[in-house]
């Protein structure tokens, strides 16, 4: 749903010297870069706004951004101003050799475009400046009239982008307005670090150099590769998806408007109830039924009934948690879940929708958990949400959505309750009945205990690390209880989203025998694999991953001493469906942590799936002798391979080994033993 400026018009060039800049100019500039504008408008604006918000917000800033009819005076009469605040006219003039000619992309800055920047930049900063008590939709205090857009009866968010575009965004959110314009103004718009301190002192942020110098950091050490990013859908407001938000309210409002205006006539008394009645009605969220949102209705499930049930995940799950009888709560969870305030941060794992529950959902917890009241819900086998206040006055509210549909006996094992610093708190399915920490990156050493409380909330555990070096990476090892019959220790990570990932093993191919299934990754074969390629998760933080295969499909004899290597194939499912794989290389190593080798990255795909059995994969590597030979391997059908291109060169069998030079240019194909030829992948 692209979303364009409200009136097209034919460009306008800008004024020549001497002349007035005029509402004319500036009309033509802002419609000939209004997208260009809005996006800078988004990425500026507060995350806290939430997407809908922010998307309107961009909107009106830039539209609001058209001066009245005044026109500006020349450039010629203007006298540079020492003891006051610069006009947007007048900054525009001033900051303009430091940004013509800036972007050769969208070639030079105009005048009119640069005033115009300059007052989108100063509406776009208002908003991170403004009281906590002011309307969410304006900035304070300049505008105080009625702001376009006004979207009723929808809402609107960008196109969700990948696991790459999350970490830029949740970067950009956890940094002050002024750090997050001064990344925007260099990356998208092209300006030096002098040109984009000069405009952010116009525009009136605090410590521009400051600013400059923290969003230097954001997006290395690929500066390129966050400039990509900016650009994409996630940070693109004039491109949007819809969804429905008010489908029931405005039927409420309205008959509760009616009734609450003939009951005015009645007496001063039966006005007051009306009025209850009309907060009621507006309380009720967002195409939601007003028993979805009452604390009585909720399901709760009771104690044992896990151990006496075929369906052993999420519905399973009893109620828990010292607050759980806290209608009070529980209430404000509900509405917060209807209809989230401003000061609710919302967030959702790719593919998990935030819309308010159609039928009263499970209560899983509600509890206090490190300074929080916590509550947990679980939306008819879709999704688990949570919602957490600070007990203390200070931040406001969080709410948190994730997909859980087909969750099992692994995979609704646990969910995130508390994340503070580097620590996560789990709660506990009622079925796990012994739970220890160890780390991949230490295959050698034995689990560590983990104290879990009567109500099932763990003790803090350590987080991977999301940056810096990958010194370690802690994991849970939970065992289920002999009364399902499922009596098995299986291992979880923590990849950023309220429910961990799960961790498997496939091993390698065994002479003759039939294509091995996915098993625990507990043994020592499987810990081994997992020390090399741990610190290879961190591509998958915060993008619905449900589990995470590694696949030993091939074991090569080396040249040059026969010394032996294992291809992997790491494959990481979501939740919503699309999977990722990472074909990776472990030649000998002097330590069992050395990180393999990644030869091969493919997004969206079946391979390595039992709807994608057959791979084929190549790399270059160096002999101690300083040789380098192309190796290949293929997976247990292929029984040939072929090398062409620079080099050439053929096998029998899953793997291939030959001299070549140094970054030479070699296409690989393999046949397969039932017929068929495959491709290298990439």
């Amino acid at each position: 749903m692209p979303i364009h400026p409200p009136q097209q018009q034919q460009h306008r060039s800008a004024p020549a010297p001497g002349r007035p800049l005029g509402v004319q100019q500036a009309e033509a500039a802002l419609v000939e870069h209004y997208p260009r504008l809005v996006r800078l408008a988004y990425v500026v604006l507060p995350p806290a706004l939430g997407r809908h918000r922010r998307v309107l917000a961009a909107h009106g800033a830039v539209q609001r951004a058209l001066p009245g009819a005044r026109a500006v005076p020349p450039p010629a009469s203007r006298v540079p101003a020492q003891s006051r605040r610069r006009s947007p006219e007048e900054a525009a003039e001033a900051v303009g050799a430091e940004t013509v000619g800036a972007d050769a992309a969208k070639g030079p800055v105009s005048a009119p475009y640069a005033w115009m920047r300059l007052r989108v930049l100063r509406t776009a900063l208002a908003y991170e400046r403004r009281p906590r008590w002011w309307p969410g939709r304006l900035p304070a205090p300049a505008a105080l009239r009625p702001t376009l857009p006004v979207v009723w009866g929808l809402r609107l968010f960008p196109r969700a982008g990948g696991a790459e575009e999350l970490a830029l965004d949740r970067a950009l959110s956890g940094v002050p307005g002024a750090v997050r314009a001064a990344f925007a103004l260099q990356l998208l718009e092209g300006l030096t670090e002098s040109g984009a301190r000069a405009l952010l002192a116009e525009a009136g942020a605090d410590d521009p150099a400051g600013a400059v110098r923290r969003a230097a950091g954001l997006g290395t050490p690929d500066r390129a590769g966050a400039q990509v990013l900016l650009r994409s859908g996630e940070f693109d407001p004039c491109s949007v998806q819809t969804r429905p938000s008010d489908l029931l309210r405005r039927r409420h409002r309205t008959r509760a408007v009616a009734l609450a205006a003939a009951l005015c006539v009645v007496a001063g008394a039966v006005v007051v109830a009306a009025e209850r009645g009309v907060q009621g009605a507006g309380d009720e969220g967002a195409g939601v039924s007003v028993p979805a949102l009452d604390p009585a209705a909720l399901l709760r499930t009771a104690a044992e009934q896990w151990a006496d049930t075929s369906r052993i995940d999420f519905t399973a799950w009893p109620v828990r948690g010292d607050r759980r009888g806290d209608d009070e709560l529980l209430g404000r969870a509900l509405r917060a879940w209807a209809e989230p305030s401003e000061a609710v941060r919302v967030s959702a794992t790719p593919g998990t929708v935030d819309v308010p529950p159609a039928q009263p959902p499970q209560l899983l917890f509600a509890g206090e958990v490190d300074g929080a009241a916590v509550v947990l819900f679980h939306d008819r086998g879709v999704r688990v949400v949570r919602y957490a206040e600070p007990l203390a006055a200070g931040d406001g509210a969080a709410l948190d959505f994730a997909r859980t549909d087909d969750a099992d006996v692994t995979t609704a094992a646990a969910v995130v309750v508390s994340r503070t610093g580097d620590t996560a708190r789990f709660l506990l399915a009622p079925w796990i009945s012994t739970a220890t920490t160890r780390d991949l990156l230490a295959p050698g050493t034995p689990d560590r205990p983990l104290e879990v409380a009567p109500d099932g909330v763990t003790a803090s555990v350590e987080r991977p690390a999301a940056g810096g070096g990958c010194d370690s990476w802690p994991v849970l090892r939970l065992r289920s209880s002999e009364r399902i019959v499922e009596n098995h220790a299986f291992l979880l990570t923590d990849l950023g989203d309220l429910a961990p990932t799960h961790l498997t093993y496939t091993p390698k191919p065994g002479g003759g025998a039939p294509a091995r299934q996915p098993r625990e990754a507990t043994g020592p074969e499987a810990l081994g694999a997992w020390a090399r390629t741990a610190c290879s998760l961190r591509a998958l933080s915060g993008s619905g991953v449900r589990a995470v295969n590694n696949w030993a499909f091939a074991e090569q004899r080396l040249p040059e001493g026969g010394a032996r290597a294992e291809w992997l194939c790491t494959r990481a499912d979501t939740w919503r469906g699309p999977g990722r794989v990472l074909v990776q290389f472990l030649p000998p190593a002097g330590s069992p942590t050395t990180p393999a080798a990644v030869v091969a990255d493919r997004n969206d795909t079946a391979l390595c799936s039992r709807f994608g059995q057959h791979i084929l994969a190549g790399t270059q590597w160096k002999a101690a002798s300083g040789r380098w030979y192309v190796l290949a391997a293929g997976s247990r059908a292929v029984d040939r391979i072929e090398a062409t291109g620079q080099v050439r060169g053929t096998a029998d069998g899953p793997t291939l080994a030959v001299r070549a030079p140094r970054d030479a240019s070699v296409r690989l194909t393999a046949g397969l033993r039932e017929g068929g030829t495959l491709s290298a992948v990439r």
